[in-house]
């Protein structure tokens, strides 16, 4: 994936979570944490939803560690080369 589509994918996941938050009332990270704690959803109904959640939540964190990746062996080496050429011009 590039740099570019690992960012589109982060953003489109965002709107994703945001619509389980809106609907549960509670933010992707603190509800990661309770499902990883095996808390039980109020309704039976829910377990689907929690399900699909927590495995949109877990795909934004692979895509987060991948961007970081990628930053500092791409981006972060380029703007240092500047940097650094500019402080011995």
């Amino acid at each position: 994936m590039t740099l570019y589509e690992i960012i589109s994918d982060i953003h489109a996941i965002n709107e994703e979570l945001k619509k389980f938050e809106q609907n549960y009332g509670v933010l992707s990270d603190t509800f990661y944490e309770w499902y990883c704690r095996g808390e039980e959803p109020e309704d039976d109904s829910w377990v689907l939803d929690f399900s699909m959640w927590a495995g949109l939540y877990e795909i934004k964190l692979e895509r987060e560690q991948t961007y970081r990746e990628m930053i500092q062996e791409q981006v972060l080496p380029h703007v240092m080369h500047k940097t650094v050429s500019l402080e011995f011009a």
